[in-house]
């Protein structure tokens, strides 16, 4: 991508839309897995949260792992070469594409978000193995169809997808709107495809305090929610096993199997 990609703006146009004056989700997360792209205010919040709640810091980093496992079982078991992956947050180690190339080199991948400074990372991280192709959108969870519309100038939507939605949900305070979005994304997708899913839950009064604190801090606020509300946004799939589950807990590699409050799940569309 050039300093000047058509699709994504000038680089000076993404920067002059990046506001350092408040707290923001991808940042934040950023500070927690140990990241250097954050700026004062994120850091600010995060020591802030880190005192009222410090295994937020253990949610962040074990749901990376688990985006790590899922991409891997379903490029090596499932046989999918195409990722949609929605809320990418700012780059870091193993992003899906790197995850998906190592494993299936001709994978394609679609990353979406619309933080400025995502996508200002965009340009230069999201780079791609000869055989596959990495691409962004400059597009949020609540135009499904635009998403669809974008991803199918790189991904072939007759082929099966896998849909990543991770740590984004919370953003839609409503459950039902949240379960339409998904059910859209979804419905343009084939049979075959996955949806890959995880979100902090409401599951401890730690989270929910952490959660009410982060709510204050002038981001955009992020809801945590029942283990069952999880769950509703699978139905009408086939859970792959062990279903929904702790992130810590969903076909560990090792024996960290930390108890945190994040639940996600892998699932197929008949």
């Amino acid at each position: 991508m050039s300093d000047n990609d058509p699709q994504l703006g000038s680089a000076a146009d993404v920067r002059a839309r990046i506001d350092t004056s408040k707290p923001h989700s991808a940042r934040f997360w950023n500070y927690f897995v140990g990241g250097k792209d954050n700026y004062e205010k994120d850091r600010e919040l995060g020591d802030h949260i880190k005192e009222i709640f410090p295994g937020l810091v253990d949610v962040a980093r074990t749901s990376r792992l688990f985006l790590g496992r899922a991409v891997r079982h379903l490029a090596t078991e499932r046989g999918v070469r195409q990722f949609l992956d929605i809320g990418t947050g700012l780059p870091t180690a193993d992003n899906t594409h790197e995850v998906a190339q190592r494993a299936a080199p001709d994978s394609r991948i679609v990353y979406v978000d619309n933080d400025p400074l995502v996508l200002a990372h965009a340009r230069a991280l999201l780079t791609s193995t000869p055989e596959g192709e990495t691409a962004y959108i400059d597009a949020n969870l609540y135009e499904p169809e635009v998403i669809l519309r974008e991803a199918a100038k790189t991904l072939d939507l007759t082929q099966p997808v896998a849909l990543i939605i991770l740590n984004t949900l919370g953003h839609v305070a409503d459950h039902k709107e949240a379960r339409d979005l998904v059910s859209r994304l979804m419905a343009g997708l084939p049979s075959g495809s996955y949806l890959v899913i995880s979100d902090s839950t409401a599951t401890s009064e730690g989270m929910i305090a952490a959660s009410n604190e982060y709510n204050k801090s002038g981001a955009i606020p992020y809801h945590v929610r029942a283990v069952d509300e999880i769950a509703a946004f699978f139905e009408g799939l086939e859970l792959v096993e062990p279903g929904v589950a702790q992130v810590t807990r969903w076909r560990p590699e090792t024996e960290d199997q930390t108890a945190v409050d994040a639940y996600g799940a892998v699932a197929r569309k008949p």
